[in-house]
């Protein structure tokens, strides 16, 4: 790559140490700043910002979806360009667009005011075609592509250590994801949803510039090799290269559905879930500030299962993950079918630490273990793009449950078949290294 310290200050060459403590500390970070185009900084707005538009909750949820099945079809393009340009350059711009985004949502009633006067209408479909578009922006920027530049920048500074390393991040996007409702909700209650997702944006805005400043894209720039390798090291550690699959190759392999299904059912069950959790809990006679806390222990069986998890990965058949993940997935849709049982909130709770922790790990640390590095972009691109459908359907496939039969517990009847069908499938998954 042309000048790769281009725009920025920083040297990783003279760092004192490995610049991949850097790259992890600032990737780590560019996924925290994907919350606000995430499910779970979305979901807080939620019900402000419908009331605020005129638009019912499927209405909303509908507007969700069409604008995150949008984002899908590019999510992969976008993985082909950080082969292409690599992290730096991908990153910067999703995180200087995200932050746009969220400024013009902020000002979403006062367009959608201004477009029905001059079209002299009141029609709820003005402010439902520009929440599709504003929709399509922010999950494209924050979900999309700022987490996998983000999330593949680590992945490729370490190898032989990306396990741990990754345990180390997910803590701290685990922590981050898990109070960062709790910390939206006070903005808005103190500031109104206006300004909180200007507050949100400028805080982007800003972070743009730290992403040209730290972001590098891969240690072979530099002369350098994953883990802090000595350039002397090369011929030794090139005896045992790694075969790169291509998207094409990669598709072949059962292990890419398996996993891409298991991470996609995860990406279903907890946008849908995060989306409505506030409806969920009511329509269980708890509150709002009881829906928001159950994040918290979610995250801290998270935390426990993605370090422990992480450690493991550079050892043990990630496999094994892949079963943990769908029995997790089974104590979390049978929680949320007894949910109005006492036992069902933890049956919930466990199901989703657990998924939620081993999703940090797969969604990272399996796709470079499997299929290399070199298309790493392309190929979490493609998985992205499963990600972001599944997020997408998942609101209104739950608002829908609930407004046609009374009660978001009968999503379960869906979620538990799916799961049967992981289960016998995954059988014959091989790691195709």
């Amino acid at each position: 790559m042309k000048n790769p310290n281009r725009y920025s200050f920083i040297k990783p060459k003279k760092i004192p140490f490995f610049y991949g403590y850097v790259i992890l500390l600032f990737g780590s970070i560019g996924v925290l700043f994907s919350i606000p185009g995430q499910t779970v900084g979305v979901s807080v707005f939620t019900d402000p910002v419908k009331d605020a538009l005129g638009l019912t909750r499927n209405q909303f949820s509908n507007a969700y979806m069409i604008g995150t099945l949008l984002s899908a079809f590019f999510v992969t393009k976008a993985g082909r360009l950080f082969d292409k340009f690599g992290a730096r350059m991908v990153g910067f711009f999703a995180a200087f667009l995200l932050g746009l985004s969220l400024i013009l949502f902020s000002f979403s009633e006062n367009i959608s005011n201004v477009i029905q006067q001059i079209f002299n209408s009141k029609s709820w479909l003005i402010p439902f075609i520009l929440l599709c578009l504003l929709f399509f922006f922010i999950r494209f920027c924050g979900q999309g592509v700022l987490t996998m530049s983000s999330r593949n920048m680590i992945m490729m500074w370490f190898d032989k250590n990306r396990g741990k390393v990754n345990s180390i991040s997910s803590i701290a996007i685990s922590l981050g994801f898990s109070s960062s409702p709790i910390f939206i909700n006070y903005l808005i209650d103190s500031k109104g949803w206006q300004m909180s997702w200007q507050i949100l944006a400028l805080c982007l805005l800003i972070f743009s510039f730290f992403v040209l400043q730290f972001f590098r894209n891969k240690p072979e720039d530099f002369n350098m090799l994953p883990d802090g390798f000595k350039t002397d090291k090369l011929k030794k550690k090139s005896s045992t290269t790694e075969h790169n699959f291509n998207l094409k190759e990669a598709k072949k392999t059962r292990a890419f559905w398996m996993f891409g299904g298991a991470l996609a059912f995860s990406s279903f069950l907890i946008t849908g879930f995060t989306f409505h959790v506030i409806s969920i809990f009511e329509s269980n006679a708890f509150t709002r500030e009881e829906a928001i806390s159950i994040f918290l222990p979610i995250s801290l069986i998270a935390i426990t299962v993605s370090t422990i998890a992480n450690i493991l990965s550079d050892y043990i058949a990630h496999k094994i993950y892949l079963y943990v993940m769908i029995f997790s997935g089974i104590l979390a849709s049978y929680g949320l079918l007894i949910l109005e049982n006492s036992n069902g909130i933890y049956f919930l709770i466990t199901g989703l630490g657990i998924y939620s922790g081993l999703f940090a790990v797969v969604n990272a640390v399996t796709w470079p273990r499997y299929y290399g590095r070199q298309f790493l972009g392309e190929i979490t691109g493609k998985v992205a793009s499963f990600l972001v459908i599944a997020s997408a359907i998942a609101p209104s496939l739950f608002s829908y449950c609930f407004t046609t039969f009374g009660d978001y517990k009968f999503i379960s009847y869906l979620l538990l078949p799916f799961l049967g069908f992981l289960f016998f499938a995954a059988f014959k998954v091989k790691n195709p290294q």
